[in-house]
């Protein structure tokens, strides 16, 4: 059952997972977070704000027990020049409009409407994604400098460079071992224990930001409310709630693939805007689903709602308490179990069946993938993907009309139709008649096609003008009836000759 509610049936929990998984999730959601604030120019805070009230709302709340929501990059990248231009209080109100426009979005049960994303796009979208994760983690190897940031080097690159590849091989051969613990909570407590231990100096997450406060209090944004604002404002707000459902839906159809279980689209898209107005009235910079987190929580065994619950939790004890020793947790650790995501991320599966899908299928997934990685817009590339998938379809069917033709004892002469009559087809279909050629009375059969769209409707209204004009009549047998329906919804703007389908009576029996 996917019931709100559903991590208090205790007996179909295994509490073990859920535990180590949310704990393991908070772990690679901190540094992130805080990476993504500072990347925007926001206080640190508001990545752990949005990280602890988006985890939080849509565990009780999502239609996909396992997923992990968070502050995602995906989100705040596109309100960056809004904070930057007008101020932080006006990011804000962004986010809470941002919200309502997704509870509107599941209000109105649009998601659905994901289904409609191709498996090309699917691949892309991931691989995309992976390769944002990988590079967003090599990102880590720079330290501050005089002018900036630079490159390390030396000891120092070598040291990180270690503890990352000693953190990945224990992601990797730990599960050999036993799967009780998840191996990336190990792999960040051996390497934490290894450098505390030893007093290796190396990055920490202390290096990017600070992550003690306080708790989120109630924030009414200060901006005019006033039409001024709103034209401001909602242009942002209606991409980042399009980034964000368009990441949180493919994720979980993703965790669905995974668990080969059913989420609800349109209740996790109310969750959503739930979780964003509620970032944007408590200080948190907004987000969405978190593909690499999920990952991490469903590789570690947690199939409820209780580990998104229980990382949200933790990160607020962080938040509070416990900052002192979280920001001594080299960031090596954090970067090797973020780098095993996103291989286990990257649909390797894609090189093998290359050869085996339609040449646009893959430029599909090659195109979704690199507008994916080149302006890390993830609603654009998905878009765009669907778009091109769509034309090609449209191309593939349009070629498919075919017109069976012959003379009956009559002498009337039959069009049996094959194919969908549409927009794509409707060149092709008007070629296929010999108007000055054909008899007096001509039927077209369209026992096997489908009149789609209102650009079928005007091809037959000129095929009928065509052949009145030579004094010939032409009738339309076998019609579905959606078909007739839309030919009598055109009445008045298309004149097509229409007979009822004929009674055939069956043979008596000898």
């Amino acid at each position: 059952m996917n019931n709100t509610f559903e991590f208090f049936n205790v007996r179909s929990i295994n509490f073990k997972n859920e535990l180590f998984a949310g704990l393991t999730v908070a772990m690679t959601m901190i540094p992130e977070s805080l990476s993504f604030a500072i990347l925007a120019g926001l206080p640190p805070l508001t990545g752990l704000y949005a990280a602890f009230l988006m985890g939080l709302v849509t565990a009780v709340l999502g239609g996909r027990p396992g997923m992990v929501s968070g502050g995602a990059g995906a989100t705040i990248v596109v309100l960056m020049a809004l904070a930057a231009s007008h101020g932080i209080d006006y990011l804000f109100a962004a986010v809470v409009l941002a919200g309502l426009l997704q509870f509107l979005v599941g209000l109105f049960k649009w998601g659905k409407f994901v289904r409609l994303i191709p498996q090309p796009v699917m691949y892309g979208f991931l691989n995309g994604l992976a390769i944002i994760i990988f590079m967003a983690q090599v990102v880590q190897f720079k330290v501050s400098s005089g002018t900036g940031t630079a490159w390390m080097s030396g000891a120092t690159l070598y040291i990180m460079g270690g503890l990352t590849l000693l953190t990945m091989l224990i992601v990797i051969g730990f599960p050999r071992l036993t799967k009780a613990i998840p191996a990336s909570l190990i792999a960040i407590l051996v390497v934490f224990g290894l450098v505390s231990l030893l007093g290796i100096e190396t990055k920490k997450v202390v290096d990017i930001a600070s992550v003690s406060g306080s708790l989120p209090h109630f924030h009414l944004p200060n901006v005019p409310w006033n039409w001024e604002t709103l034209q401001l404002i909602f242009p942002y707000s209606l991409v980042m709630a399009a980034v964000g459902l368009v990441e949180s839906l493919l994720t979980l159809n993703m965790v669905d693939e995974i668990t080969a279980s059913k989420g609800d689209a349109n209740r996790e898209s109310m969750a959503q805007g739930i979780a964003n107005t509620v970032n944007g009235f408590f200080g948190g910079m907004g987000g969405c689903a978190m593909v690499a987190q999920t990952l991490v929580n469903l590789n570690a065994g947690a199939r409820t709602r209780l580990s998104a619950f229980i990382g949200a939790i933790t990160i607020l004890v962080i938040i509070l308490v416990g900052a002192p020793f979280i920001e001594q947790i080299p960031m090596a650790a954090l970067v090797g179990v973020m780098m095993m995501v996103a291989i286990g991320t990257f649909q390797w599966v894609s090189f093998r069946i290359i050869n085996k899908f339609p040449k646009s299928d893959i430029f599909v997934g090659i195109l979704v993938a690199g507008i994916t990685v080149l302006l890390h817009n993830l609603a654009l590339a998905v878009l765009v993907g669907v778009v091109v998938s769509a034309l090609v379809f449209a191309w593939d069917n349009a070629k498919r009309i075919r017109a069976r033709k012959y003379l009956d004892q009559d002498g009337i002469k039959h069009y049996e139709i094959y194919g969908p009559l549409f927009f794509g087809s409707t060149a092709n279909f008007l070629d296929k008649f010999d108007i000055s050629e054909d008899p007096d009375r001509v039927i077209l059969d369209f026992k096997e096609s489908r009149v789609v769209d209102m650009s079928a409707v005007d091809a037959l209204n000129k095929i009928t003008e065509r052949y009145a004009a030579q004094q010939k009549k032409i009738e339309l047998w076998h019609l579905s009836e959606d078909c007739r329906s839309l030919l009598k919804n055109a009445e008045g703007i298309a004149i097509v000759n229409i007979m009822e389908d004929p009674t055939y009576q069956v043979m008596p029996g000898k």
